[in-house]
Order: C-alpha cells, then structure tokens, then sequence
C-alpha cells in the first residue's frame, strides 16, 4: 500500500524582485514584484511551493488580507489532510473563506505541486501533457507613442513576434500609439492591445473601427470595458470585427458560463490568481471546449512560482491557444531554481515532478 502525505504546516514567506523597467498600464505602475510565498510541509518531508501577489487594483487580495485568509481560514481547513483526498481537499480549500481568490491560488498550486510529486510525475503530464514548449507575447507598457514604439522595436528584436500593447489611458492618444508602434514593427508582428478596463462601451467601438479603418492590423483586444459590464463588452463584441477577450470580467467558471452563453466575447483570459488556482482554471478549459471558445492564460506582475504553474495548465490543454506569460520576463532576476524556463519568448519546463521546483532564492520568512 502507498505511503500516504499528508499536510503538516504552511510557511508563508515574502520575496522581492525588481523588475527591467516600470510596468504601466491604465490602471496602476509598479517598479518591482512583491509576493508572497506558500510552502505547505507534509509528514513525509515534501513540499510543495505556490505564489500570491497583492494586485489590490485589480483582485481586491493585498498583502496583509492573503497572509490572513491562508493563516486564520485556509491552514485550519486543511492541515491534517492527505494529499491523496485531493478533491476533499480543494473542497475544503474553497469552503475556508469567500474570496481571497489570490491566497487560494498560492494553496492551490502548492498542493498540485504536491500531487505531481507524490505520483512522480510533472504537473503539465498528468494534467494533459499535449504541448512540450510554448511561446509567450510580451507586454509593451502604455507611455508616449514614440517611447512605446522604441520598446515594441526592442522586443521584435529579440525575437518577440506577438506584443501586447497597454491601452485604455487616452483614446485618442492610443491610436497615436498604435500608429507608431506599426510603423515602427512592420506587419510581421501579431499586435494585441490590453485596455485594462480603460474605456466606455461606445467610445471602445469608435476607437477600435479607426483602428480598423487604419489597416493597424489588431489580433484582438482585451477587456476594453468595466469588469462588471458584460451588456458594454457584448456591444463592443459585437460591434467591431477585432476580437474580443474578457479579462477582468472573468473571476470564475460562472463569469465564464455566462460570457460564452451570451457571446459577449470572442475569447477568455484564465489567470490563476483570479479564478482561484488550478482546479476552477481547469473547469474554465473545459467549458472553453464545450463552447468552442478558445482561451488565453495570463499573470498579473509573478515571479516564476505561480507562472510556473499557468505553464504547466498551458501545456497541458489545447484550448489554450494564446500565451501572455511575461511576467518572469520583465524581472530583472529569478530567484527561483527549477520550475519554468523563460528563453525570451520560449517557454520550456526544467526536469522534475509536480511543478518542477526545487527552491527560492531571497525568502524572508513571515512570522
């Protein structure tokens, strides 16, 4: 019979990474990554590592609200338990607290770590395991148009042939923006832009059909209104013939039912750290097959741990036809040994079981 695992503790930690350049987008700009770290401990002497960044703006998680959910909620629910009860598990991980959807993708990714090492297998192979390497877009932060399109230029010259243009601070500037930015790429490049919630319903459809009639060639563009307008974000959807993907307006499989049931975009964006983690991101894939909606997997500003993870879940699943998994990229350092290996636009997995991680660098440990 199989030794059993079972969970002893959680560690939580802080890590600091600063990043190349400051990243700016219409909502906020950040100069560093600052997260935290989840090791949850079992009684056979293996860990398993999740991440958590405080992205308040945009998740509602900070630091102090993540370190509380996982110490006075989540760690209670769930110490004590065997890995193998998994599903017993992420029931009771989801039933700790309401929210906190950032605390309980750090959890959740370290106790899938956990899993993949205790069958000894890598996390993207028993998820699916259908591609061995991805290629990500990087994003290009929102500034003047002519430094924006010296940063494009950079990036195509490091091989980069999918940017991701931050919008959404000046409609009419952004079509400056994007003028000068094509110009200075050229068509071979695939350009997406990011309005990060930037513009109103009717003002999204006159700057995108200019964009349009100016032959600028969008691949398509993300969350160009309010999180929470669904009814402006199926205006927009259907009302310009540039591709559609929700963002913000996608925190759960129920956000994402009712957006493919309504039509109200042509694509979705998964990020771990607003659906919870691993276990509801898989049920998004599943309804993205169901409905014939092909599905983007993104990070807010991580480190290598939790985009680690979103690369195993890329992989893994075919629905999951475009990448923005730049995070690490725009880190001036990586503190993390193992896990996901970033060679500019490639994307490969180092050699291991679970998530492949086999340590942090630069840990400061939260009593």
């Amino acid at each position: 019979m199989e030794a059993s695992m079972k969970i002893t503790d959680i560690e939580l930690y802080s890590i600091s990474v600063p990043l190349r350049t400051p990243f700016k987008t219409a909502l906020r700009t950040v100069n560093a990554v600052e997260d935290i770290i989840v090791k949850i401990n079992t009684d056979e002497g293996v860990c398993g590592y999740g991440e958590a960044p405080p992205t308040g703006v945009i998740t509602g998680d900070t630091s102090g609200s993540i370190i509380a959910a996982i110490r006075n909620h989540i760690e209670k629910a769930i110490v004590g338990m065997d890995i193998e009860d998994f599903e017993e598990i992420m029931e009771k991980l989801h039933k700790s607290v309401i929210g906190n959807y950032s605390a309980k993708a750090a959890v959740d990714m370290a106790l899938y770590d956990l899993f993949g090492q205790k069958w000894e297998i890598p996390l993207y192979k028993h998820l699916g395991g259908s591609k061995k390497e991805i290629i990500t877009d990087i994003t290009v932060s929102v500034n003047e148009p002519e430094e924006m399109a010296a940063d494009a230029l950079d990036a195509v010259n490091k091989g980069y042939k999918t940017l991701k243009i931050k919008v959404g601070k000046d409609s009419k500037k952004d079509l400056q923006r994007m003028q000068a930015i094509r110009d200075a790429v050229g068509y071979e490049v695939d350009l997406r832009i990011d309005a990060n919630q930037g513009w109103q319903a009717k003002e999204a459809v006159k700057v995108l059909r200019q964009m349009e009639d100016k032959g600028l060639m969008i691949e398509f563009v993300e969350q160009p209104v309010a999180a929470h307008d669904f009814e402006g974000l199926k205006y927009v959807t259907d009302n310009v013939s540039i591709p559609v993907l929700a963002d913000e307006s996608v925190f759960s499989p129920m956000d994402a039912v009712k957006i493919m049931q309504l039509r109200a975009a042509d694509y979705v964006n998964i990020k771990l750290m607003k659906c919870a983690g691993i276990h509801n991101a898989l049920k998004i894939t599943a309804l993205g097959e169901l409905y014939g909606v092909e599905c983007m997997i993104g990070c807010m500003l991580e480190a290598n741990v939790s985009v680690t993870a979103a690369v195993h879940l890329a992989m893994a699943k075919n629905i999951i036809t475009k990448i923005d998994l730049d995070g690490p990229v725009l880190c001036s350092e990586n503190p993390v040994v193992g896990g996901a290996i970033f060679d500019n636009y490639r994307i490969n997995m180092s050699d291991g079981t679970g998530l492949a991680i086999k340590g942090i660098q630069n840990l400061q440990k939260i009593n």
